[in-house]
């Protein structure tokens, strides 16, 4: 169970939710909303002019509303905008983002009603999640994203449950719930949010975050099986240029390696040893500097309001602002994209060179079968396929002027493009990580020799789903099972 309060909700608890955890609301956060509403009934009471609660939407800001129209509103919001097209976003990716919802919307800015947030959570805990098509975000709020997570809980879409897509009114009917109605600047508040694009780049920082430590022991590994000069790692050396992170990437790469036998004078095989070796701590630094970035980006999106107009609870005030688009996001998205797509190249590189005799003193494909093996040299296609698709996905997100509601909303920056991409990324990353421990294993092997007591057991997780490479086998399922484990 995790309690939601607008406040606090973590990247690892994003993750929880998607995977099928349940959630409780904060008292403090209902309290807030109902704090909020005041003001919007009060301004839908007065016909005070706010945007898309007593006027209308995009160009027809300057249309007042009448009774009626006000009314009728909240629905036609939501159905004029479940327009987003493409195949369907995973059940993992749409339960995080209403979760992400709900937690923002505890936050009271969207001055919805307490009864908006305790359905959503009714239907998250009774395993339901929208139903969200994969294209159209543009990053100034997830409009028709929007609309298609609004459809599903007013019982005009479609809803995951189970792994399996339903009529909302079928899935809401089988867990007992009714469809939920919108008051007014509730139909608003179902579309106009960017909680699906945080809470897909919640769940891709995430995986990179959790990778890390499995690339840093991957590394490790490699640099026991070539035998690695350690001098790139010395901290007086990196503060000559002290560049973001390399002293932490540095320090964590040295504790797995404390008590093994490279720590020895004279253990180095080579006096300077191939860039994809000597400059593991600045890549990897730049990488934990970039995670830092994107990390404190997400959070701030998951915990904070993308909802216009906002409702500003201790001035008595409800105003429109900008709130809603995501350019800091996509940015550090986008540098934590190429960062990982670095340090894929200098895993590639190093694979290369495992691989490669004259650099390790070791066996071509690191096997002894003689003329008739390939060995391990033919991973390399595998290898830069997997570079080749981590550093396609690392290109930034297009920028341009938009030309949306007749030239009004004319930014858009596609932090959903970036968000998507940076799960990608990771799926691949798991992939390369794992062949690059499959490698550095079998070079160990070769040697016959003792590493750090901190990495034997990544050694034995390796060996348990790939044992040690003799004659040639098939190495797909093997590197598939070992990348499941990371």
């Amino acid at each position: 169970m995790i309690e939601l309060n607008g406040e606090t909700l973590k990247l690892a608890q994003v993750q929880a939710i998607a995977d099928g955890a349940n959630i409780s609301l904060n008292p403090s956060g209902l309290a807030r909303m109902a704090e909020a509403r005041k003001l919007i009934d009060a301004a839908v009471r007065d016909r005070t002019p706010v945007y898309g609660v007593t006027t209308g939407l995009g160009p027809r800001v300057v249309e007042a509303l009448n009774e009626d129209e006000i009314s009728a509103f909240a629905l036609s919001a939501v159905r004029g905008r479940a327009h987003s097209a493409g195949d369907d976003l995973p059940e993992a990716a749409c339960r995080a983002a209403i979760g992400v919802r709900i937690n923002t919307l505890l936050t009271g800015a969207a001055g919805a009603r307490p009864e908006m947030a305790e359905h959503l959570a009714a239907c998250l805990n009774a395993g339901l999640s929208p139903v969200i098509r994969g294209v159209g975000s543009i990053g100034a709020a997830d409009l028709m994203w929007g609309g298609d997570f609004g459809l599903a809980l007013i019982a005009e879409g479609r809803m995951w449950r189970a792994g399996e897509v339903l009529a909302a009114t079928d899935a809401l009917a089988g867990a007992g719930l009714a469809p939920f109605i919108p008051a007014p600047r509730e139909g608003l508040a179902l579309v106009s949010h960017s909680s699906p694009s945080a809470a897909i780049a919640a769940l891709g920082v995430g995986a990179l975050s959790s990778l890390y430590d499995s690339a840093d022991t991957a590394t490790a590994l490699t640099l026991e099986g070539f035998r690695a000069n350690l001098s790139a790692f010395d901290l007086d050396l990196l503060a000559l240029r002290p560049q973001a992170g390399q002293v932490e990437a540095s320090i964590r790469i040295m504790r797995l390696l404390k008590g093994s036998p490279l720590q020895k004078e004279g253990a180095a095989r080579r006096l300077q040893d191939p860039l994809s070796i000597r400059n593991i701590p600045q890549v990897h630094g730049a990488f934990l500097a970039a995670l830092k970035g994107a990390e404190e980006a997400v959070a701030a999106e998951i915990n904070g309001a993308s909802d216009n107009p906002g409702v500003l609870i201790d001035r008595g005030e409800i105003a429109s602002h900008g709130g809603y688009l995501t350019p800091h996001l996509v940015i550090t998205l986008g540098a934590l994209g190429q960062a990982t797509a670095q340090i894929a190249a200098v895993q590639a590189a190093r694979i290369g060179k495992m691989l490669a005799g004259r650099f390790t003193e070791l066996p071509n494909g690191l096997t002894s079968s003689g003329a008739t093996g390939a060995g391990l040299g033919p991973l390399m296609k595998t290898v830069e396929a997997l570079f080749a698709e981590i550093s396609h996905a690392a290109m930034p997100a297009p920028i341009y002027p938009s030309f949306s509601a007749d030239g009004l909303e004319d930014v858009a920056c596609h932090t959903a493009i970036s968000a998507k991409a940076l799960n990608r990324i990771a799926d691949h990353w798991r992939r390369l990580i794992a062949i690059e421990m499959i490698v550095a294993a079998q070079a160990i092997d070769l040697r016959d020799i003792d590493i750090a007591p901190a990495l034997v057991d990544a050694r034995s997780t390796v060996r348990s789903v790939s044992r040690r490479f003799t004659d040639d086998r098939p190495l797909g399922g093997e590197i598939e099972a070992l990348a499941a484990r990371l």
